[in-house]
């Protein structure tokens, strides 16, 4: 049994708590929020009233010795919250994104290396069996990929802080879209020129829309359209992809229950080459979203293997995110630096 820290009482704060409280291998010792009262409430929402709770980090690991912290702050508190764990000896499985710039991101990777211990981002989106089915279609089947595309778009009336920022699509959601690209491709990134954009329509005072061209490594181009502000047929969360390669392409709508497909060529001849249709298991009993982060991050604490998330990885989708900002505020292509 691992005795969990959670830091961070908001409202995804509390989807932790019940997911670690739902895995069978942890035992939530203490809950930390800047308003201590927050973090009591949230406690005694989950039936965990004796548990320590308070707004002092050093404090609650003098007082319960966790095995581990789980980092469900803002991403402007994550730097801080993350190194301060490490330093104190104790692995970090926090939230996305990683941090609110890369100065931050690499200051927390340096603190990881420092400490010797196992700091992850948890992707969520990355533990989704059709993902993993794609993947494989197109590791097995379609060959490295030259084109990869992806399609987001989704009407989304949040209401709250997502209508005053700034960067919102790229910033608050992209990173999983971008995430996933650099999963299902095995590439990283090279380069990236991107236009942000608001419709006349939007209700977003930050840009909701933008396209985005990532020059990977192996020379493969991947390309994100997306949009928060366009009502109707909308797209799933986890976008829709198309991949082509050497021997064909494949695709997913990104809809749970929708398998992914590809066409495979067969033939030699002809001005367009004879295809056949293929199909892939998917994988069975693989916890989604944060279930299967924090699982992933078990496995790793008690055998020593890397996890996806992992933060010397994850920087790199986060790299991505800055460096589309970046291109979108300078107009110009923008090399990619981890």
């Amino acid at each position: 049994m691992k005795k969990a820290l959670i830091v961070g009482a908001g409202g995804m704060g509390r989807a932790w708590g019940r997911n670690l409280q739902d895995h069978e291998g942890v035992e939530i010792v203490g809950w930390v929020d800047i308003r201590p009262d927050a973090a009591r409430q949230a406690a005694e929402e989950l039936g965990l009233s004796g548990i320590h709770t308070g707004d002092d980090l050093v404090m609650a690991v003098a007082e319960v010795r966790p095995d581990f912290v789980v980092d469900v702050t803002v991403p402007e508190a994550h730097r801080d919250v993350t190194v301060q764990a490490l330093a104190l000896g104790l692995p970090v499985l926090g939230e996305k994104p990683m941090a609110s710039s890369m100065a931050e991101a690499r200051e927390m990777m340096a603190a990881s290396e420092r400490a010797g211990k196992l700091y992850m981002v948890s992707q969520s989106r990355r533990y989704d069996a059709h993902l993993h089915a794609l993947r494989a279609l197109i590791q097995h089947h379609v060959g490295p990929p030259g084109i990869l595309n992806s399609d987001f778009y989704i009407g989304a009336h949040f209401g709250g802080f997502r209508d005053e920022m700034a960067h919102v699509l790229i910033l608050d959601m992209a990173i999983h879209t971008f995430d996933a690209a650099r999963f299902l491709s095995g590439a990283d990134p090279v380069a990236v020129y991107c236009e942000e954009f608001n419709p006349p329509w939007s209700w977003y005072k930050g840009a909701a829309s933008a396209t985005a061209i990532f020059e990977m490594t192996g020379g493969l181009r991947y390309t994100y359209r997306g949009s928060w502000c366009a009502e109707g047929r909308q797209t799933s969360w986890e976008a829709e992809w198309r991949a082509a390669g050497p021997h064909g392409t494949a695709t997913w709508d990104g809809v749970g229950g929708h398998a992914p497909a590809a066409d495979i060529v067969t033939g030699a001849g002809g001005f367009v080459r004879e295809t056949e249709a293929y199909t892939i298991p998917i994988p069975p009993d693989m916890p989604p979203g944060i279930a299967g982060s924090l699982r992933d991050f078990l496995h790793a604490l008690d055998t020593g293997a890397t996890p996806m998330g992992e933060c010397h990885d994850n920087i790199k989708s986060l790299a991505m995110v800055f460096g589309a900002i970046e291109s979108a505020a300078t107009g110009r292509r923008v090399k990619i630096e981890a």
